[in-house]
């Protein structure tokens, strides 16, 4: 240890600051004359000063700051009461073209309510006194909310009391659907529907409960920080009965006194149609227009774009949305939950948006359950699936206690008919286990499905049962996965087995124990599940492929066999089943084209009076025989062109894994 005395330690003094108490005070007292000078001199004005429905964005405009500097910024706060350090986000000056100038603009996007109003104020960042000890996400240096120069207006956007964050979900019964949404006060609020937009007076009224969570149930860093927290507001929840199966319905939720929310419309379940039309993707995220404490995911908002596009194109034809782990990736920054469900309203608010819990939502240390193989870092934030549990309301009760004295964990795993597919959600985050009660639920569950209607079996959850990406740490649960789930799947005859986590697409061949029982893209079901990971929906941390020994230098490794397709472009699949056929799609965000297909033959026709028959006729490429009565000429034409989409898609499909093969970079692991 240094002496006081030594030189050293007088060199250390020196480079600290004046050693004279009347030296140290008057370098204090010039910094915060200048910087009062700096704050009387410059101004900060955002408008307009309340955002009407039709107002897009915020303008943010500031003149004469003296001597501006690349890391002056100006950071973003909601309440105004907030304190210089406990802001939202923040932008760089440099961001406007003219801010060598001391003036310039910046502009944000409409930002979502946040039961209050937002603040701008303006700050300098001296380069020497920016740290690495304060950090986000990606390790770059946090701004530390000192030397304020300016403070704007307050902006107020919309108005807290009405309805926000509306999404719908399926419920228990096949004439139900339910709506969930946000106001800022726990008062009286309804649901009103009908099946004539025009004629109000006729629509039914039912009510709602409304939940809410509190700081203190939060169960760690960050989420339980004044840094992080912000008033969640009260989740409403009304349940629309008595439905009409595949009718458009219209809706709105609200009051006469708190306002009410603008109008939506959903086509009802229809337990006895003959088609289903699902969009499943994992691993979303949310596109945050400003820098903050976390990495957030602006190729979700593409995601969104193009399965708005093909909602819109489906007109009355009914469909769903499946998100199948990590959500909102809000890792205990509750605002970003907010910039989530404004994100989704547009598809969610229209048609059923579904969910299962991931590693994001729940995963911290201290969570109640915690087996020797379970991979639980720090990924939740804090939250401790108390967010997720609140926000979303999916069929079932399944539910497990937080340990904290918080709100139950909900939205566990459950179960609904889809037309002609049956759909089974799961957690991979909690017990599934031989014996659990998540076990019982999947056998009891796969044990009832009855076939005739619902030839198809969907199987979701967020960690993957099989990957070929380098994810190491989840070995151990892949093992119990393989163990006590794939059993239970191939001797139910389940169809397809969709994950998330690895944020990339990959389709693996109908497998059961490693081994392929087909490798086509167009069969009649073999007896095992296809597995596709589609993590691809926004989230772009990930792990490289797994590399295999004989191919450690080759930055793609080499598919395994089992391994069908691979893209490393982010985007979301599309399904679409019949009693005789269900078919996924990848489709591609750069373009919002098909990049992969898979087609599963179910054995089944329709005949004219509906009733699934079987079939034993025509060969599919598993070699099994099925008979239909189709004219030569018909036969003659299909196989033309049959043949002539095979070709294509060939060609194509070796033209992408070239592209791919010359285009990929990898990536740093995101998981800790």
């Amino acid at each position: 240890m240094l002496s006081p005395r030594s030189p050293q330690a007088k060199q250390r003094g020196e480079m600290r600051g004046p050693e004279n108490p009347l030296l140290l005070f008057l370098a204090v007292a010039a910094l915060a004359a200048g910087e009062a000078s700096a704050a009387a001199a410059t101004t900060l004005t955002a408008s307009p000063a309340k955002l009407s429905p039709s107002d897009r964005e915020i303008k943010i405009r500031w003149s004469g700051l003296p001597a501006p500097d690349g890391l002056d910024y100006v950071a973003i706060y909601s309440p105004p009461s907030s304190r210089d350090r406990d802001f939202i986000g923040y932008l760089f000056l440099n961001g406007s073209e003219s801010w060598r100038d001391g003036s310039g603009e910046l502009s944000l996007p409409r930002l979502p309510t946040l039961r209050g109003p937002y603040q701008f104020r303006l700050f300098r960042w001296p380069a020497n006194e920016y740290s690495y000890h304060h950090i986000d996400h990606d390790h770059n240096p946090l701004p530390h909310g000192k030397h304020r120069v300016a403070v704007s207006n307050e902006v107020s956007v919309g108005d807290p009391a009405r309805p926000q964050q509306v999404h719908l979900a399926f419920a228990d019964g096949v004439d139900e659907m339910r709506v969930l949404f946000v106001c800022g006060d726990a008062g009286k609020r309804v649901v009103r529907y009908g099946l004539q937009k025009e004629d109000e007076k006729e629509w039914k009224e039912v009510g709602t409960d409304v939940s809410t969570y509190e700081l203190k149930h939060m169960c760690d860093w960050p989420a339980n920080s004044t840094v992080a927290w912000r008033d969640p507001g009260f989740v409403f929840d009304g349940l629309m009965e008595g439905l009409e199966p595949g009718r458009r319905y219209f809706y709105k939720v609200g009051s006469d006194t708190g306002g009410w929310s603008e109008t939506y419309s959903f086509i009802s379940r229809d337990s006895e149609a003959n088609e289903t039309i699902a969009f499943l993707f994992g691993d979303m995220g949310t596109y945050i227009p400003y820098n903050t404490y976390i990495r957030t995911q602006a190729e979700s908002l593409s995601t969104v774009k193009w399965i708005l596009r093909d909602i819109e194109a489906l007109g009355d034809k009914p469909a769903f949305i499946s998100h199948i782990g990590d959500i909102s990736y809000a890792r205990g920054y509750s605002w970003v939950w907010d910039h989530f469900f404004s994100q989704i309203e547009p598809i969610a608010a229209n048609t059923p948006y579904h969910v299962c819990i991931g590693n994001h939502e729940y995963d911290w240390p201290l969570q109640p359950w915690k087996p020797w193989w379970a991979t639980y870092g720090k990924d939740g934030g804090g939250e401790c699936g108390i967010p997720y549990s609140v926000k979303f309301r999916m069929p079932g009760n399944s539910i497990l206690p937080t340990g904290n004295g918080g709100p139950d964990t909900r939205n566990l795993y459950y179960s609904f008919d889809s037309g002609v597919v049956h759909f089974v959600y799961m957690s991979t985050e909690t017990n599934f286990g031989q014996g659990s009660e998540q076990y019982n639920f999947i056998k009891a569950d796969l044990e009832k499905v009855n076939r005739t209607r619902t030839p198809f079996v969907v199987f979701q959850g967020h960690r993957p049962m099989y990957t070929s990406s380098n994810e190491v740490r989840d070995t151990g649960m892949r093992q119990q996965m393989l163990q006590h789930l794939e059993p239970l799947l191939v001797a139910h005859n389940v169809t397809l087995a969709l994950w998330g986590h690895v944020h990339r697409y990959e389709r693996f061949c109908p497998i059961k124990n490693f081994q392929c029982l087909n490798t086509s893209s167009s069969f009649q079901y073999p007896g095992a599940p296809v597995h596709l990971v589609i993590g691809m929906g926004g989230q772009d941390w990930q792990p490289i492929w797994q590399p295999r020994p004989d191919h450690t230098d080759v930055p793609i490794f080499p598919q395994p066999e089992g391994s069908m397709y691979r893209g490393g472009e982010f985007g979301y699949t599309r399904l679409v089943a019949t009693r005789e056929k269900l078919t996924v799609t990848y489709v591609g965000n750069h373009d919002g084209q098909v990049h992969d297909m898979v087609e599963i033959f179910s054995g089944l026709v329709s005949s004219n009076n509906g009733v699934a028959e079987a079939v034993d006729g025509t060969k599919l490429s598993t070699g099994v025989s099925a008979k239909r009565k189709i004219s030569p000429l018909y036969l003659e034409i299909g196989g033309s062109v049959v043949f002539a989409l095979l070709l294509g898609f060939g060609f194509g499909f070796l033209v992408r894994r070239k592209k791919e093969a010359a285009q990929w970079t990898p990536v740093r692991n995101e998981e800790s």
